[in-house]
């Protein structure tokens, strides 16, 4: 069983529906025992840093969250989800997170220009980075077999994970400047990217994680 974090925000059923589509059983839960008995967890996410914090504080989600990871069990995490990971965020001024990873939460420039541009008078890259964009793999984690360098991915986010570890980087991606767009170490992977909006590639992923449940 596949626990996925209900912590109020994000797009949870998606999320869900993509993952019992690669033929893992699936549940929403805000339950600490369903997220300690399940064989692998999910944490999910859309919105704002702090919001997300808050409510995994409200919801007693932080210890069974950060009690998964230390568990062993596979466990990944999805954009926001991604985020929270790390020591710190600047998201609305600094705001906390469950330090899990070594590093900081930083937003793009607005004044990044596309390496493509010919002049400096083309139009400025948008904040947030929004759309399909490529990985480049830095390291061969299970999450990733199989997933070649160049696959797309689906995107939406103003702010990226800065670790201080840089080793554990999975992938890296282009927009206006190099960004870890994916880490993995031992039981743990999250991607900036939303496998669930990733069509073929993006269930590809979900498969991955499903074979490492069941290992």
């Amino acid at each position: 069983m596949i626990a996925v974090i209900d912590y109020g925000m994000g797009n949870l059923r998606s999320v869900q529906k993509a993952l019992e589509r690669v033929g893992l059983d699936a549940r929403v839960t805000r339950s600490a025992r369903d997220i300690a008995d399940a064989d692998g967890v999910v944490l999910p996410g859309v919105g704002a840093f702090r919001d997300c914090m808050n409510n995994l504080t409200e919801l007693e989600l932080i210890a069974p969250s950060k009690n998964a990871i230390a568990s062993g069990k596979p466990f990944l995490g999805i954009c926001l989800g991604l985020q929270v990971l790390f020591t710190v965020s600047e998201e609305f001024g600094r705001c906390e997170g469950l330090n899990v990873f070594a590093g900081r939460v930083v937003r793009f420039a607005d004044d990044m220009q596309d390496p493509a541009a010919k002049s400096d008078d083309d139009p400025l890259l948008k904040v947030p980075h929004m759309g399909w964009n490529q990985i480049v793999k830095q390291q061969d984690p299970a999450a990733l077999r199989g997933i070649g360098d160049g696959t797309y991915y689906y995107f939406v986010h103003s702010y990226y994970v800065a670790p201080e570890d840089k080793s554990i980087a999975a992938t890296a991606t282009d927009y206006g400047i190099e960004f870890v767009s994916s880490i993995a170490r031992d039981n743990v992977f999250a991607c900036q990217f939303h496998p669930e909006k990733s069509q073929e590639a993006g269930l590809k992923l979900l498969r991955n994680f499903g074979a490492m449940v069941g290992r």
